[in-house]
């Protein structure tokens, strides 16, 4: 029987390339975004992530067609720039509800499904086989830049909940993972909505998202980032928290080993 992946923002970027590896690999592919389509053994399903009905009424539709949901990757997600200061709430909150709270209501839809996997191939003893759900956050829930604040803040509050989460339905066979992309060249640089309010009085604004956008564009291709994906769904133990290349492996390092006041002052001269 072929395994079911519902991937949610797989309409464009690193969720659609991810989508077409698993799809070649044998997978049934479930794409759930506002903006999709369906293609080769992929069902594309309307689903606006902040909503907590559209994705349960998704999850239940991956489920009467299959039966089952071998693994679940929150991947959907949305960019802000611009100072603190000067940043709308409605802005910050949006980024908060898609980043965060989107990633918890597919959550909450898939777990009743996930644990009852679990509880169903371990005879209803210590679970096992229920599912592994993955969760796509960034380098920069570690390392928060200047005028990205609300995404840094975001994708650290997922890391958060993905490590909270590991333990919880550990009972019941279900694993969690997160994957921390670095700069990756996909449409979400175009995408980013830009806050230049304020921009004459922080000076280095424009120059900062500037240099982080080039990164961007000259950064790795999206297609590595879903194979990497494709790994940790068929490792049979994935690290909890994984990067791609070896500059992130070294940021990350740092960021355990260096004080903060020194690593957040060579943030500062990067950008």
């Amino acid at each position: 029987m072929a395994k079911t992946l519902i991937i949610t923002g797989g309409s464009s970027g690193i969720g659609k390339a991810a989508a077409n590896i698993f799809s070649q690999k044998g997978y049934k592919v479930y794409e759930l975004s506002r903006h999709g389509e369906n293609a080769e053994n992929i069902t594309h399903i309307d689903c606006d992530v902040t909503k907590p009905e559209d994705c349960k009424k998704a999850v239940s539709q991956v489920i009467e067609e299959t039966g089952h949901i071998d693994v679940m990757i929150s991947n959907a997600g949305m960019g802000i720039s611009g100072a603190i200061e000067f940043t709308e709430i409605s802005d910050a909150k949006r980024q908060i509800d898609v980043n965060f709270f989107g990633a918890l209501n597919i959550t909450q839809a898939v777990l009743p499904y996930m644990r009852k996997q679990g509880m169903e191939n371990g005879n209803g003893k210590k679970g096992k086989d229920g599912g592994r759900i993955i969760y796509v956050s960034s380098v920069m829930a570690t390392f928060a830049l200047p005028f990205q604040a609300f995404y840094s803040a975001s994708k650290s509050a997922l890391n958060a909940l993905a490590l909270s989460l590991k333990n919880e339905v550990a009972p019941f066979g279900i694993s969690v993972c997160v994957l921390m992309p670095g700069d990756v060249k996909t449409g979400f640089t175009d995408a980013r909505k830009k806050e230049l309010a304020g921009a004459d009085i922080y000076t280095h604004l424009q120059d900062s998202v500037a240099q982080m956008e080039h990164d961007e564009q000259h950064g790795i291709l999206p297609e590595r980032m879903a194979r990497k994906l494709y790994e940790m769904a068929e490792a049979k133990s994935p690290w909890l928290l994984s990067t791609v290349g070896w500059m992130y492996h070294a940021f990350l390092f740092l960021g355990k080993v260096l004080p903060a006041t020194l690593a957040y002052k060579i943030v500062g001269k990067m950008y």
